[in-house]
């Protein structure tokens, strides 16, 4: 068998409702996937969902191999960047490429790939990320149901613009979750998207801690601040996530060496065999991994098979358009197919034929905000984002503060727990 060509789509996932953090928002709540495929001479295609960016020069170097030996080609890519490094957009290119090579290979196999990676249980523990920072009270409520009806007891929130606020929206999702597990303590996790500074995520966290039992805070500081991380996860008690933006071993390492990370994550995007590899560095350190990003179907098949896998995010509960995905949403947990391969399927005329019409101004999630990790202040959230529309307003009983900044004092709350 040998890989004889590629070819790239793009289509989009329809949230239907604005999505975001606190770097920006989709207003319109359509966010683009891009989509590589991988053919070969038997007529086998592989699917792998993620960047474009360099495919001519990244697709030479598995041009005419045998999409088999998926590992070493892999590395092949690697080398390819040697000079340029593979860091950014460039990493999800290859991650895609790689996640399409696994595909080919299971489907060669006549296998599902979580059974060819030597998975035993196709039971994927999943947790809620709505990505849901624009949302009112009712919206938010609403989204969470919806995941609650589905099995989850687990739910991570988008926040870091004011902690009164995040208590606020972390308590009404904790009531929705407890009460449709009659009771039982929800697992709260709070993503601030890289939005403090160190002290600014210590003194955060710190006073939702007064009232809230947080699992972890994902990326409080910039992804690579080894030494800041550190820093917030001794100040806590909650765990420190990150690792969703690292492309390589090498950025992992210095995180590590300084027990910054308590949940070792990866993206979906960059592909099988960099989580497979990033699981093992982690397992090293007696750390748990967990994959990130929407439809990560990859991941969850190769989570099947590290012992060390925790749990997995579960965004959107429908896919992209034009995907169809051999998996089911069922108590608490992603449920695998038999489907040889990823069981993932690409309708190219459902998306060559839509008029889907994406947002083509700057901003959004992705542009990190100018005064991101240096504001004095909680930011109002009828201030701008990178979003052509004014924000949700804050809730009727909501009370103004001046939150975060380390040489403030903070009038302490009253802890209901004690």
């Amino acid at each position: 068998m040998r890989i004889t060509g590629y070819r790239t789509l793009t289509t989009v996932q329809e949230w239907g409702r604005p999505v975001g953090d606190a770097n920006g928002v989709y207003t319109d709540g359509i966010v683009p996937v891009p989509i590589v495929l991988v053919d070969t001479d038997e007529g086998i295609t592989g699917v792998g969902l993620g960047s474009h960016v360099e495919v001519d020069a990244l697709f030479a170097a598995i041009e005419g191999e045998d999409p088999r030996g998926v590992i070493a080609l892999y590395d092949r890519m690697l080398r390819q960047t040697f000079k340029a490094g593979h860091a950014g957009a460039r990493f999800g290119t290859i991650g895609a490429l790689d996640t399409a090579l696994w595909d080919i290979k299971a489907k060669a196999a006549d296998e599902p790939l979580w059974r060819l990676l030597g998975g035993r249980d196709r039971r994927v523990p999943a947790y809620a990320s709505g990505l849901d920072i624009e949302l009112n009270d009712d919206e938010l409520v609403a989204v969470y149901q919806r995941y609650a009806e589905h099995g989850l007891r687990a739910a991570k929130l988008k926040g870091g613009l004011d902690v009164d606020m995040d208590r606020h929206r972390l308590t009404l999702v904790e009531h929705v979750l407890t009460e449709a597990a009659h009771g039982m303590r929800p697992s709260l996790m709070l993503d601030a998207n890289e939005s403090w500074s160190r002290k600014q995520a210590v003194r955060h966290v710190a006073e939702l801690e007064r009232t809230l039992d947080l699992t972890w805070v994902e990326e409080p500081v910039r992804r690579w601040d080894a030494e800041g991380l550190a820093v917030v996860q001794r100040g806590i008690r909650a765990s420190v996530a990150g690792g969703e933006n690292l492309t390589g071993l090498e950025q992992y390492r210095p995180l590590l060496a300084r027990g910054a990370l308590d949940i070792v994550q990866t993206a979906a995007v960059y592909g099988v065999t960099h989580f497979v590899r990033v699981a093992a560095l982690a397992h090293a350190h007696d750390l748990p991994v967990s994959p990130i990003g929407n439809t990560p179907i990859g991941l969850l098949h190769a989570a099947t098979a590290v012992p060390n896998h925790i749990v997995s995010e579960l965004q959107d509960l429908q896919p992209p358009a034009g995907l169809s995905v051999d998996l089911r949403i069922e108590e608490g947990a992603f449920v695998l197919g038999d489907t040889p391969g990823l069981g993932l399927r690409v309708d190219e005329d459902e998306i060559a034929t839509s008029h889907r019409q994406l947002d083509a101004a700057p901003g959004g999630p992705n542009v990190r905000p100018e005064g991101a990790g240096r504001r004095l202040l909680a930011m109002d959230r009828n201030e701008p984002r990178h979003a052509p529309e004014p924000l949700s307003p804050r809730p009727a009983n909501h009370v103004p503060r001046a939150p975060l900044h380390p040489d403030l004092p903070m009038t302490p709350l009253h802890d209901e727990r004690t």
